[in-house]
């Protein structure tokens, strides 16, 4: 059986790594919210049209398809990406909730991104 490899952009921590991890993430959070700021998440996937806007990114975005996807989807306009970033999501929420959100929206985010 050969060794597996690992793939980029998808990192696996130990569970030494993670504790560690979790506390730094656990202590940014406080200090955050002590501040007045809330967390925020968006989702994982956004349209390949807007992860690609802003130039030379193709690299760095993982294209994901439904495994049983029906014909009309496979490969038209609503492919989706897995975000390399966390601005495209952010810009995308504050426009689907334009009037619902107080300015300065003071919010903190902190999830996983992927990259190729």
């Amino acid at each position: 059986m050969s060794k597996p490899t690992p793939i980029s952009g998808f990192p696996e921590w130990t569970p030494g790594q993670r504790m560690v991890e979790q506390f730094v993430l656990g202590k940014i959070r406080d200090t955050f919210e002590l501040y007045g700021f809330a967390p925020l998440e968006t989702r994982a996937v956004e349209p390949l049209d807007q992860l690609l806007r802003k130039g030379e990114t193709s690299k760095e975005v993982y294209v994901i398809r439904r495994l049983h996807a029906d014909a009309e989807g496979a490969g038209g306009d609503d492919q989706l990406g897995l975000h390399f970033d966390l601005t495209v999501p952010f810009a995308r929420y504050v426009l689907e909730n334009a009037g619902k959100l107080t300015f300065p929206f003071r919010r903190y985010q902190i999830q996983k991104v992927w990259r190729g």
